[in-house]
């Protein structure tokens, strides 16, 4: 692996950092553009909570990839990127008054909207600028995705959506208002999900209620299923592209689209997963009672995702040669879950060498925090390296 990273222009720079191969993001960005682009009406957004350095938002947008929101700020950040306004859809379960504004002014494509309270207030503020909000339902489908109970969001239980249930009278509501414009329905089971069933099983959801609505009269012309699907981990040199043949032919497969309707996708981890690598260096190699430590700059004010969902990471010792080694890779961080991974194999870990901690473009940078007083980790692009504008260390 060490030959698709940059050693001597690495040792150059403060770390930690997030190193983004834009090589990567590009031949990822081309196959979701080629297997989506076999089907007729199928329209991708990226889900910009994943990532949202502004280079890596550039490049989706120059892509052609619409934006899946959840927040102004993420709007405000896509609009900057150039994203058309007439692309991006905004969902989320708390959205304030200043954040429908911002979206109304900017003429967003669509709001997915989680509950009769926010349906109300984004019609009144709509009537209060003279303006039409195009809304999509987020329904929830009551589909177990299999995955992290942190980042299953289909469930019964789960914060998000409307109910099955009350489907209908969201939608006879939305009719009354004059300010509303109902487009369709939103479904979003979960995140991580390498497993296809899981989508088809949504597929013969969405294939029943639709089979409801039009017994009562009512078609719609937009369908969003969200995204999910997720990346390879454990082996990301092997598998740099997640399996988006099986992912838009599932659906392709399994729903049964009525004639001119469009089908939306907002994928995140899948786009921007494999192209970043937390770059960290080692500041001591301790050995304990029972356990041998490898202690890097960074932590989980960097990373979160072990600490948070236990979650994999391949990590690579990208410095050396020297036979491997079983360490606990731990962070600086005044916490006992500063633990990136335990017991894990790694080439022989001295001071100073650099390590890689893998598939930590989709929710690593844009997740960081200062806690102890850290600063947030920079995001560096291949282009970046190659013009060698980076901070001494």
């Amino acid at each position: 692996m060490k030959g698709c990273f940059s050693v001597d222009q690495f040792q150059k720079i403060r770390t930690p950092f997030y190193y983004y191969d834009t090589q990567i993001l590009q031949d990822t960005l081309d196959d979701v553009l080629r297997e989506s682009g076999k089907y007729e009406n199928f329209v991708v957004h990226y889900a910009v909570k994943a990532n949202v350095n502004p280079k890596v938002l550039s490049l989706v947008s120059q892509a052609g990839l619409g934006a899946d929101c959840v927040s102004g700020g993420e709007i405000q950040a896509c609009l900057d990127a150039g994203f058309p306004a007439e692309k991006i859809v905004y969902a989320g379960v708390g959205k304030s008054d200043w954040e429908i504004n911002l979206a109304l002014d900017a003429g967003i494509f669509c709001f997915n909207v989680e509950s009769m309270a926010e349906l109300e207030v984004i019609n009144e503020i709509a009537q209060g600028k003279g303006k039409t909000a195009n809304v999509c339902f987020r329904i929830n489908p009551d589909v177990d995705a299999h995955t992290h109970a942190n980042i299953t969001t289909g469930l019964a239980e789960n914060k998000f959506g409307i109910a099955m249930e009350d489907m209908e009278k969201a939608i006879a509501k939305a009719a009354t208002m004059k300010n509303i414009c109902f487009l369709g329905l939103h479904f979003h089971i979960g995140s991580q999900i390498l497993d296809m069933t899981s989508f088809e099983t949504l597929c013969r959801r969405i294939n029943t209620l639709q089979d409801q609505l039009e017994q009562q009269g009512i078609t719609v012309k937009e369908i969003n299923v969200g995204g999910g699907l997720g990346i390879d981990y454990e082996d990301p040199n092997g598998n740099p592209i997640p399996n988006f043949k099986a992912f838009f032919a599932t659906y392709a497969q399994g729903l049964r689209l009525r004639q001119g309707q469009r089908l939306h996708f907002e994928l995140g981890r899948a786009i921007v997963g494999q192209m970043g690598s937390l770059i960290s260096r080692v500041l001591y190699v301790k050995q304990g009672t029972v356990k041998q430590f490898a202690i890097l700059d960074a932590g989980m004010t960097d990373l979160i995702r072990p600490a948070l969902y236990q979650a994999y990471h391949k990590i690579e010792n990208i410095s050396s040669d020297m036979a491997e080694e079983t360490y606990d890779v731990v962070g600086p961080i005044c916490e006992s879950s500063d633990v990136f991974a335990k017991d894990f194999r790694l080439n022989g870990v001295r001071r100073g060498d650099l390590i890689a901690i893998r598939s930590a473009g989709a929710y690593g940078e844009v997740m960081a925090s200062i806690y102890n007083c850290r600063a947030l980790p920079k995001g560096y692009t291949t282009e970046d390296l190659s013009v060698c504008e980076c901070q001494s260390k």
